[in-house]
């Protein structure tokens, strides 16, 4: 049996002669002025998602260049090769409909081109599911780097870090006590160094998952993206993918299992982690046929205490986690709880990373031990009942706690675009014990599950002192934000779920405890209700458009394609 080609040789272009095709590559290859003995060694490619339109990675090309000095010193031939880049802020109408687009360009691109293994290089909320999915389908040996969070800016004595500071600050001008020059002033002073948003939101939920689940070097998920240890991080990535490429392995299959994705789950419910992350463990998890199971993660959850006092949820940033331990110290405090045999990129179980000493003690002031939690059960919850007879999630640990045993009347939006007419509507007829509800915004609306769970308090509400309300839709959440939210109400409205059927004045049950969101109304009266569901947005006609609408699954198997799952 011949041995699989390697470096330049693996997967030549079919001329209908291997040695012309060998022959025309690396004479290719040359013009570029490499030399036999640089075109002989194993490739390690580089994915890498810079972009002018993602702030968070303008760092990435000196990232970069520390990737290829850890893969030429260990080597093997560094080639770097552009992906798509999703920047949070910068894309209309929501990143995660182009998530699904990345992978796939990520996927066929480590198949495509000749490499032996391959570093991924993102950071940005939706790059690391992105980079996750398409290398888990790939096959190759994958490691990640990510881009690190950012540093705190200041104002007026207090840090501030985007995006749940700005949040914050948006609601209090909305409320009229921060004024024009004021929030102009913030504006300047949210984001202030390049990484990702600086407190446990998407991208830094994602980063710790993505290393829970192996895929990435110990220790490096949360050091800063101005570090130098960031830098350090990119170099030992770089020539632990050089040794992947020579030994084959491992693969992110024997990575991501059942009991990684398992341990993924608990150490999202300790930090109180993005609601995000739900959608993108399910859709990384689906790729190599892993279901998560909603009871199973409620069962989760309350076993599984919050440890981590961070913001959203809590006083600290992300340089304060890292520097109290950052993911050790959490996976110290759930040690008992965790799948001791799952391995990750360097061949460490578990087991062996648990043992190992640490360099410096656990700050708990940022993170608690077991025996003294932030809360005793986990930040995240599953709903089930008449509302989301398929699932719903709710951020509890960023609740109010009064509203989460909670009975209301609703108040509808039918669409993103009725919610801006009429959410300040000095006629709204709208109290602060009323529930809004939101329609259509769900995986195939036309908006494509923008995070605009976290609805505005009505401005004549706010402008009272209201700083919370029970929300309800088929959309996302920002990591970033805060509330009583219910999220991801599954059937969603546009294929006419039990949400499509809510109008003005029916009674919403919200109960965390049994873990049920319902609709109290009587099933007779829905029926007659479905036949005036009105009728969405225009379907999309052509494009990625169409092919996202005809092809997305729901939000509980990770809103990823339908022909894209493992079978």
């Amino acid at each position: 049996m011949s041995e699989k080609p390697k470096g330049l040789d693996n997967g030549l272009t079919n001329y209908g002669d291997r040695d012309f095709a060998r022959y025309l590559r690396r004479s290719f290859a040359k013009s570029m002025g490499y030399t036999d003995a640089s075109l002989d060694k194993p490739i390690v490619g580089i994915c890498t998602t810079e972009s002018g339109f993602n702030n968070c990675h303008r760092h990435f090309p000196e990232m970069l260049e520390a990737v290829k000095r850890g893969v030429l010193a260990a080597g093997a031939l560094p080639v770097p090769f552009p992906v798509i880049s999703l920047g949070e802020v910068f894309l209309s109408p929501t990143s995660l409909v182009y998530r699904n687009l990345m992978a796939m360009a990520v996927e066929e691109m480590i198949r495509a081109q000749p490499m032996d293994s391959v570093v991924l290089m993102g950071g940005c909320d939706k790059t690391v599911p992105a980079l996750l999915m398409g290398a888990a389908s790939a096959g190759k040996p994958a490691s990640l780097v990510v881009a690190g969070p950012m540093m705190t800016g200041r104002h007026r004595g207090e840090r501030l870090g985007a995006c749940t500071d700005c949040r914050r600050f948006w609601a209090n001008y909305r409320a009229g006590t921060v004024d024009d020059e004021e929030i102009n002033q913030v504006e300047g002073r949210l984001a202030v160094t390049a990484g990702t948003c600086a407190v446990m939101g998407t991208a830094s939920t994602m980063a710790l998952i993505g290393e829970t689940l192996g895929m990435m070097l110990p220790g490096t998920a949360a050091i800063p993206a101005v570090h130098a240890d960031r830098l350090r991080a990119a170099e030992e990535t770089g020539a632990l993918a050089a040794k992947m490429a020579t030994t084959g392995g491992p693969t992110p299959d024997k990575l991501i299992t059942r009991e990684s994705v398992e341990n993924a789950l608990r150490v999202l419910l300790a930090v109180s982690g993005s609601t995000n992350a739900v959608i993108h463990l399910a859709a990384i998890a689906g790729r190599l046929g892993i279901d998560i199971d909603l009871e199973r993660f409620n069962a989760l959850s309350d076993e599984t205490p919050v440890l981590v006092d961070l913001k959203p949820v809590g006083s600290g940033y992300m340089e304060d986690f890292h520097t109290a331990g950052g993911l050790d110290g959490v996976l110290r405090g759930i040690a008992g709880k965790l799948n001791a045999g799952c391995a990750d990129v360097t061949g460490l179980t578990m087991e062996d990373r648990l043992a190992r000493p640490l360099a410096d003690p656990i700050d708990a002031s940022f993170i608690r031990t077991a025996d003294s939690p932030v809360n005793p059960v986990g930040g995240l919850i599953a709903l089930t009942g008449t509302l989301a007879p398929e699932g719903a999630i709710l951020k509890r640990a960023a609740a109010t706690p009064g509203l989460l045993e909670h009975e209301g009347r609703a108040v509808v939006f039918s669409s993103l675009e009725d919610l801006a007419n009429r959410i300040d509507d000095p006629d709204l007829d709208v109290t602060a014990d009323d529930i809004l509800v939101l329609q259509n915004a769900g995986p195939r609306s036309a908006s494509g599950m923008p995070e605009a769970g976290y609805l505005p308090i009505p401005k004549k509400l706010a402008r009272q002192g209201v700083k919370d309300m029970v929300r309800i839709s088929d959309a996302r959440m920002s990591g970033t934000a805060f509330g009583t939210i219910v999220l991801h109400v599954t059937p969603e409205a546009d294929v006419g779920g039990p949400l499509a059927l809510v109008r003005d004045g029916d009674r919403i049950r919200l109960s965390a405890s049994r873990k049920s969101i319902d609709l109290l109304v009587d099933p007779a009266e829905l029926a007659t209700r479905k036949p005036a569901i009105a009728a969405g947005d225009k379907p999309a006609d052509r494009g990625y458009a169409k092919l996202y609408r005809d092809s997305v699954l729901p939000a509980t198997l990770g809103c990823d394609f339908d022909f894209l799952r493992h079978s």
